[in-house]
């Protein structure tokens, strides 16, 4: 996890502009550096570090005396550095995962080498031989990337928008700041002014499709055909490959640990492969909730089942309620789903930041998308909609749960790592039978669920535990956490301000108080930046007016809840 910031063509002084760059100062809380490109007075990066590999030549702008045309600044993890490393006999000067994106590059291009890529990452590679820019960013946008481009061809890009907020441009209209496409690389051509021109903008990968990195990982034991036992064996080895594989770090693991399937399979999982793999300390897991919630107990159960050293945070409304401004900056969105989970994960975040050394933390995002785990999915009209709806929530991740993990997470200097999003195992998933994939017997994730029965990997009442979700468990069955906060924006929003809310925010106008409550608090710090937020994410299916699952009329809790 690092914040990558970069100018090119800036009208305005440098050193004026560099203060933006120290808005996305907590995403790398280990050093910083600002650096000037030769020849180009105008062209500059920004790079905030959290230091994971290669501890003495992980600085950027990443150089290398072989390519000193070549000017890299990236964010996220390279999983097969070294198997491409040594597949195609490059000589390293670093034992830095990124520098891999600089042989590719030189050798094959940039489409080829983005699709070599085994992780995540978001890029900027400046190329001063052939006066080139170029972007890019891993398939379902798990490191961010945004960016801005004004009509005279000044460009600037940063991990968050806010660094790109208040930059000095020569343009009387202000510029748009755009989330840079997951699974896209862009081109742009490096003019003597330092200002640029995009000239190709393409997609290298998406999620349906086996990734080329594939070719150079044999994975023992992977049968063919879809009978059920090949395909449960299948998806087991191709999940734990997706976790090993991330184990790739020269600080502390830990692993967050709601006690739902998805985090309990990570975390069960993580601590078999670090015993394995000999790490020399126990895998820390972390849940937060009220005393009373479904989710602290669940995580109890599973912490004990698999011998993690386990941790658990308390939480309170009123907490929830102090951080949410704190949140929605981080956040930069005001999806009241987004806003609603990301409040306990901004909250654990902190407490691991501030009292324990785990850096490095696992978690499960993207496996509701992938596996059909909403609740929702029961009322889908075919095994083919609710496939093309899995598809579809998987290349919105960037905007909702992927966007909340990375942006609760690199607040507080913690690097986010999501197994079930690896690009094998999801291209695999997506390729099985349209109606092996839907929730059976009322069990949502069933094949999941059947891949790892009688394994003993979880506890079984926690491998068929229904959905809960992470924002409506951290709380009682009584009383869930958004109907507390739904109580204190009553007091806060009065019925004639609510009702002028459509006019107030006619592009994606609330319709409730508290999509309105967020809204205001969005637009307070961020004032005309509403198309960050392209829609809010709802059920489908379904009539609802409320994101949450306790809402919807499926709704079944365990009995034990």
């Amino acid at each position: 996890m690092c914040g990558i910031w970069a100018l090119f063509g800036s009208d305005e002084c440098l050193s004026v502009q560099c203060t933006n760059a120290m808005k996305i100062a907590h995403r790398g809380p280990d050093a910083f550096r600002f650096e000037n490109v030769n020849g180009f007075t105008n062209c500059c990066f920004g790079f905030h570090r959290l230091a994971i590999v290669d501890q003495l030549y992980g600085m950027q702008p990443l150089r290398v005396k072989k390519f000193p045309y070549l000017w890299l600044c990236y964010n996220g993890e390279i999983y097969n550095h070294i198997r491409l490393k040594n597949q195609f006999e490059f000589e390293y000067q670093t034992k830095v995962d990124g520098e891999i994106l600089l042989h590719l590059y030189e050798r094959f291009g940039i489409e080829k080498m983005a699709s070599m890529l085994d992780g995540v990452f978001a890029f900027i590679l400046l190329d001063t031989a052939n006066r080139k820019v170029l972007l890019g960013r891993d398939t379902y946008g798990v490191r961010p990337l945004f960016r801005l481009l004004t009509d005279d061809g000044f460009l600037a890009v940063c991990s968050e928008a806010k660094g790109l907020l208040d930059l000095k441009t020569s343009m009387s209209t202000p510029a748009k700041i755009t989330a840079f496409l997951p699974g896209c690389f862009e081109v742009f051509d490096l003019k003597l002014t330092g200002k640029v021109e995009s000239v190709q903008m393409d997609r290298f990968h998406c999620c349906t499709e086996e990734p080329k990195h594939a070719a150079y990982n044999i994975l023992e034991g992977l049968g063919t055909g879809f009978e059920l036992e090949t395909v449960k064996s299948n998806i087991r080895i191709l999940f734990e490959s997706a976790v090993k594989k991330r184990l790739m770090a020269h600080r502390r693991i830990g692993c967050l640990l709601s006690g739902g399937l998805d985090s309990s399979l990570v975390a069960a999982t993580l601590v078999k492969l670090a015993k394995e793999e000999q790490l020399l300390y126990p895998i820390q897991t972390f849940s937060i909730g009220a005393e009373d919630s479904p989710d602290v107990a669940a995580a109890r159960k599973v912490a004990a089942h698999i011998g993690s050293e386990h941790h658990e945070v308390n939480f309170t409304p009123e907490e929830g309620i102090c951080a949410l401004e704190e949140v929605i900056v981080h956040l930069e969105s005001y999806d009241i789903t987004t806003v609603r989970a990301s409040v306990g994960m901004y909250l654990i975040s902190k407490y691991i930041r501030e009292k324990t050394d785990s850096v490095v933390i696992f978690s499960g995002e993207g496996s509701d998308e992938l596996t059909q785990g909403y609740i929702y999915f029961h009322k889908a009209p075919s095994p083919k909609a609710a496939a093309e709806d899995s598809v579809r929530l998987l290349e919105e991740l960037y905007l909702f749960d992927v966007l909340r993990a990375d942006r609760t997470t690199a607040a507080h200097g913690l690097e986010l790592r999501v197994p079930f999003l690896d690009h094998r195992f999801t291209a695999y998933y997506l390729s099985l039978p349209e109606e092996m994939r839907v929730p059976k017997d009322g069990v949502e994730k069933h094949l999941l669920r059947e891949a790892f029965k009688g394994l003993k990997l979880i506890p079984d009442e926690i491998l068929w535990r229904r959905k809960e979700a992470f924002s409506d468990g951290m709380t009682s069955m009584k009383k869930s956490w958004y109907t507390s906060l739904q109580e204190h924006i009553e007091s806060e929003v009065n019925d004639s301000q609510f009702e002028k809310a459509s006019k107030q925010f006619p592009s994606n106008p609330p319709t409730t108080k508290e999509g309105f409550f967020i809204r205001q608090i969005f637009e307070k710090h961020y004032p005309g930046c509403c198309e960050w937020t392209l829609h809010y994410w709802m059920p489908r299916w379904i009539k609802a007016t409320d994101p949450s699952a306790r809402t919807l009329s499926i709704y079944k809790p365990d009995k034990d809840q």
